[in-house]
């Protein structure tokens, strides 16, 4: 069994700033904790950011040069920082994990973020 906990979403002003966090915890042997998704009410889920095994970085065109994916091995955790945010991110952010034996999904329960005035 594998846990993915989202947390650091909330209402912020266009502009402002937010990092999201995703902690695995459970079953994570050969868990790659590697990936954001947010899904805007109405919309499907879309890839935001993704980090490969070896650190490879790829970023949706519509987030590139604001938002910025990193991970620490050592706590199992995936980050996402969000820069100049704007109304249209707006979205529930879910953090996506594969584990490479089996190809197997797990997701976390997501995190609102809300960019407002």
């Amino acid at each position: 069994q594998v846990q993915l906990v989202e947390s650091g979403g909330g209402l912020v002003q266009p502009g402002g700033s937010l990092r999201l966090s995703c902690a695995a915890s459970g079953s994570i042997f050969r868990l790659n904790i590697r990936a954001w998704y947010r899904q805007a009410p109405g919309k499907q889920r879309e890839l935001v950011a993704s980090i490969t095994m070896n650190g490879r970085l790829n970023y949706a065109d519509s987030v590139k040069g604001r938002f910025t994916i990193s991970r620490d091995n050592a706590k199992n955790t995936l980050y996402l920082q969000m820069n100049s945010l704007k109304p249209e991110d707006t979205a529930v952010y879910y953090c996506n994990a594969i584990r490479t034996v089996t190809s197997t999904d797990y997701w976390g329960q997501g995190t609102q973020v809300t960019v407002s005035s």
